[in-house]
């Protein structure tokens, strides 16, 4: 088929102006509104603003809030449910605890110091009638560095359930068998105090300073004793008075009792107990020497824990004489005695 040219050149014209024009269809043909909702929000008031130091606050943007274009489905967890019977639920649950169980107490039965009975001689026998000290269940010694060696283990047998071992004297004599006393007496079985001669011419704190120094506190010993009497072969030849006597004796067995928490007794012999303790210290528990009578005939009134009723005693285990010594009281009084000891 064959175009004239002035049709063909008028269709040249519109090919050329189409491809130059930055117009587009949507200039030429006319917009319409979209029926699609692309946003649902609904401005609310604004948030009031707060003052911060002194910047002064902005109006907050218009908040937004969602509206559903539909009812909101209740959540099917929401809905009623119909009740049916069942077991009734607890309002709490019950919580397993687990309790221990009571434990075991073990009980140790209280061991109990054996009791041996005496067996001692005496190098000067001496008749106390029915007030023997021989009738008495709780024997035992007193020993110094005068006894030389001794065999623990074979005086114990002979009837010596106890032992007071000389320790001191005045302010600076430790007995040169002490220590090993002390040890060897422990390791046989016996129940073993310390004691100390008391010097008049010294100071009663040196005197227990001393004596603490050199005598170990241990759990079960016996407490401590202060030696009290007249000696005629020591070089202190002074006789305080009465009062005096009493003074230094406090101070002594106030700073032994504060360190061993046991109250002292006092050892002493008829002559001096008759001139400076009739009537005092009451309060505190007495061993007495009387070698040639009851203590009762000796200290009338006086009350006693320990009796010296022999200064000439033989024994196994021992060279030489040796200081024989009871206690007041039976078997059972003697281990309730050492029990309040160790507590």
């Amino acid at each position: 088929m064959r175009f004239s040219a002035v049709p063909a050149m008028f269709l040249a014209c519109l090919v050329l102006a189409g491809c130059t024009s930055s117009s587009t269809l949507d200039t030429i043909v006319p917009q319409q509104p979209s029926r699609e909702t692309t946003s649902s929000v609904v401005p609310t008031s604004p948030v009031p603003s707060a003052n911060v130091g002194v910047a002064v606050a902005q109006a907050a943007p218009p908040q937004e809030v969602l509206a559903w274009a539909g009812a909101v489905p209740e959540p099917e967890a929401f809905r009623p449910q119909a009740k049916t019977a069942a077991t009734p639920m607890p309002l709490e649950r019950p919580v397993a605890v687990i309790t221990p169980a009571t434990p075991a107490v073990l009980t140790t039965p209280g061991t109990r110091a054996q009791i041996y009975s005496h067996r001692f001689r005496d190098a000067k026998p001496i008749n106390f009638g029915r007030a023997s000290p021989r009738k008495m269940a709780v024997h035992g010694v007193d020993v110094s560095r005068w006894q030389g060696e001794i065999d623990w283990p074979k005086l114990r047998t002979q009837g010596a359930n106890f032992a007071y071992i000389k320790a001191t004297d005045g302010g600076d004599h430790l007995d040169p068998m002490f220590k090993k006393n002390w040890r060897k007496a422990k390791e046989a079985g016996l129940k073993r105090g310390a004691y100390h001669f008391f010097y008049w011419c010294r100071t009663a704190g040196e005197q227990a300073d001393w004596f603490i120094r050199n005598v170990p506190r241990e759990a079960g010993a016996l407490p401590p004793v202060i030696d009290v009497e007249y000696n005629g072969e020591s070089s202190c030849k002074r006789r305080l008075s009465r009062a005096r006597v009493l003074e230094k004796m406090q101070v002594f067995m106030d700073k032994l009792e504060a360190h061993y928490g046991q109250r002292p007794i006092i050892y002493t012999a008829p002559d001096f107990y008759q001139d400076n303790l009739t009537g005092e210290l009451l309060d505190y528990p007495f061993w007495l020497r009387s070698v040639a009578a009851h203590p009762s005939k000796r200290y009338p009134g006086r009350k006693w824990i320990f009796w010296q009723y022999s200064g000439s005693g033989l024994s196994h285990g021992v060279e030489g004489k040796i200081d024989l010594n009871v206690f007041h009281g039976n078997e059972n009084e003697w281990q309730n005695w050492l029990a309040r000891r160790a507590s």
